[in-house]
């Protein structure tokens, strides 16, 4: 019995054995057997692939714009006609980037590098704009694009009317006639500023305006394909320094004075508070009023931001106008000045 199932054993294993190793000869299987292609033809006129990483368009860089201003970060909050005494960076660094303009960067501005013709770029942007638009065109424009949830639309803060600002502008007029800004925070305290600048940078013409909302319109004869070349900066570059707005001894008052100022300001009510991103169109009006019967004034700036402080306190120097004394914890103290004899 033994015998038999040995046999029987052996006898089943043996041809699995067998057929594998005859299926692992491919020798006798023609349809496995390689295929040979033949040989592509040899193009000899061929030239070479240029590398694209490699491979710029010719006379691309630097950039060469015709627009008639200096370049600067922002137009509405710089004032021109004052130096810094410093630079927190090196003005070799350009936010526009290296070798990107034909202009030099001066840590505040790149300077127009041709002379202007104020009656040519005037007689240009009156050929844009053309005829003036009659009172049903601007309340059609008006109708369309007022309303808050127009998708043409402009956020501008406390940086201003800056210069990228500008090409977003163009780019919405590619589809739109007229674009709609929204102002909020320091800029709002010169309307009339803001409106200056928007229609002297873009070439515009502001058709609707209501406390803090703008519309920008582009012209009749306007060609996108026709646009101004804006060459973009790539980073905001940091601020330069500039001689302090409070001194020890306000002008024409000795230190005792200043002093007993600053605390009859601090002990006082606030004649006004602001909050952060507010609309600060009525403000300077509002300090004007108060100065007729209070020599000192306290404005209530909490939770409003010190950089933000600063920037409300040079914006009321020069449009109320009057002398800041005092900027502490979010609260800054003016004083009207001597009034003249």
């Amino acid at each position: 019995m033994l015998k038999l199932i040995s046999r029987r054993r052996h006898h089943h294993h043996l041809p699995p054995i067998t057929f594998i190793s005859r299926q692992l000869h491919f020798e006798d299987d023609p349809p496995f057997s390689p295929i040979q292609k033949p040989p592509k033809p040899q193009n000899n006129n061929k030239t070479p692939k240029q590398d694209s990483s490699t491979h710029k368009p010719q006379n691309s860089y630097p950039l060469k714009s015709d627009l008639p201003f200096d370049f600067r970060y922002s137009y509405s909050e710089i004032n021109p006609s004052v130096d810094p005494i410093g630079y927190r960076e090196t003005p070799k660094f350009s936010p526009f980037g290296p070798g990107r303009l034909d202009r030099k960067w001066t840590g505040t501005a790149a300077p127009s590098q041709q002379a202007v013709d104020t009656a040519e770029v005037e007689q240009q942007r009156n050929m844009i704009l053309g005829e003036p638009l009659s009172e049903e065109e601007v309340l059609e424009l008006v109708e369309r694009y007022r309303h808050s949830d127009c998708s043409r639309q402009l956020n501008l803060g406390k940086g201003g009317v800056t210069h990228n600002m500008i090409d977003d502008i163009h780019n919405h007029w590619k589809k739109a006639e007229a674009v709609r800004i929204k102002c909020l925070g320091v800029p709002t305290l010169d309307m009339d500023n803001l409106c200056f600048h928007l229609e002297d940078k873009s070439g515009g013409k502001i058709i609707y305006r209501q406390i803090n909302i703008l519309l920008l319109y582009r012209g009749r004869n306007y060609n996108p394909k026709s646009r101004p070349l804006i060459p973009l900066m790539l980073w905001k570059p940091y601020p330069p320094i500039y001689p302090k707005l409070i001194k020890n001894a306000a002008d024409g008052l000795t230190f005792e004075e200043t002093k007993e100022m600053r605390n009859r300001g601090l002990n006082s009510p606030p004649v006004i508070k602001l909050t952060r991103n507010g609309v600060y169109v009525n403000v300077v009006e509002k300090v004007r009023e108060a100065f007729e019967t209070q020599e000192v004034l306290k404005i209530d700036c909490a939770h409003v931001g010190m950089s933000d402080c600063k920037r409300i306190a040079v914006k009321l120097r020069d449009l109320v106008p009057c002398v800041p004394v005092l900027y502490k914890d979010e609260q800054i103290i003016i004083w009207r000045g001597k009034k003249p004899v």
